[in-house]
């Protein structure tokens, strides 16, 4: 992260007179972060950067990435005590809700086999990059960063001018590096959006069962190769591997980040 977040993030916790950590003796310490439950480690590197900040030695006890179970051993912290204890609170809000993400993702992944997961843009405004890179570690794809990444034509959109003129303006003003996204919510709508020539097609809260049928339809228009094939709205962890059935390239889901729960850590301070 960035110097201008960390400090941020130290002075809203810290603030601006810690009383309760200045009663601490100026000695030198250990601690340990333990996992309180099954889940996919992540924010080990955010961990590291704020030990960092605040003067402390951070040894990884297991990987990014991996799968723990409760009681795992995940870090291990060597500094001055009462470093430690401002530290505290700062690392474990990173990695229960980086390690959320990243397990609820793994989850999702697992069910949906070859079909790739993604994240959408419902995330906290402020802890975007984070959220997103907890996605990666569990798996997933971060999908667009914000709306300069792709151009995506949304519902909104078709209200103010036609899926042909959207699609030839995106084409003649947007970089050619620039994938051209279209949200569909009716079959014959994602034909036509092949047939001008949109890079990704996306079908938008429809049921497993009306995407399976469009993707036939583009099969048999000669069209389906044409584009990719994108499922959201409506996804969950209990349906995912439905909708990942239907024959699409991607499903996205908004529960990566919304619905995910936070995992418990503790620090234990082992002198």
């Amino acid at each position: 992260m960035l110097l201008s977040e960390l400090e941020r993030f130290a002075r809203e916790d810290v603030g601006e007179m810690d009383d309760s950590s200045s009663i601490v003796p100026e000695v030198i310490a250990e601690a340990v972060i333990l996992a309180k439950e099954m889940c996919i480690v992540s924010g080990l590197e955010e961990a590291d950067q704020i030990l960092n900040y605040f003067g402390l030695e951070g040894e990884q006890l297991v990987r990014e990435g991996a799968a723990v179970g409760a009681g795992a051993r995940i870090l291990a912290i060597r500094g001055l005590a009462r470093s430690i204890l401002q530290a505290e609170r700062l690392v474990l809000n990173f990695m229960s809700r980086m390690s959320g993400i990243s397990t609820i993702t793994r989850s999702c992944v697992d069910k949906a086999g070859t079909v790739r997961v993604a994240s959408t843009r419902k995330t906290t405004p402020g802890f975007r990059s984070f959220e997103k890179r907890a996605v990666v570690v569990g798996g997933g794809d971060p999908h667009r960063f914000d709306l300069s990444s792709s151009v995506m034509i949304k519902d909104n959109h078709l209200k103010l001018l036609s899926l042909e003129e959207a699609i030839a303006t995106a084409r003649e003003k947007a970089s050619f590096t620039k994938k051209i996204e279209v949200e569909v919510e009716r079959l014959e709508d994602a034909l036509k959006a092949a047939s001008l020539g949109a890079d990704i097609i996306m079908f938008d809260n429809m049921s497993p069962d009306a995407i399976r049928e469009g993707v036939e339809l583009l099969n048999r228009g000669g069209l389906r190769g044409r584009v990719l094939l994108e499922a959201s709205g409506g996804i969950t962890p209990e349906n995912v591997a439905d909708y990942a059935a239907t024959g699409v390239d991607v499903v996205s889901m908004g529960a990566l980040t919304r619905s995910a729960r936070w995992i418990d850590f503790s620090l234990e301070i082992e002198i």
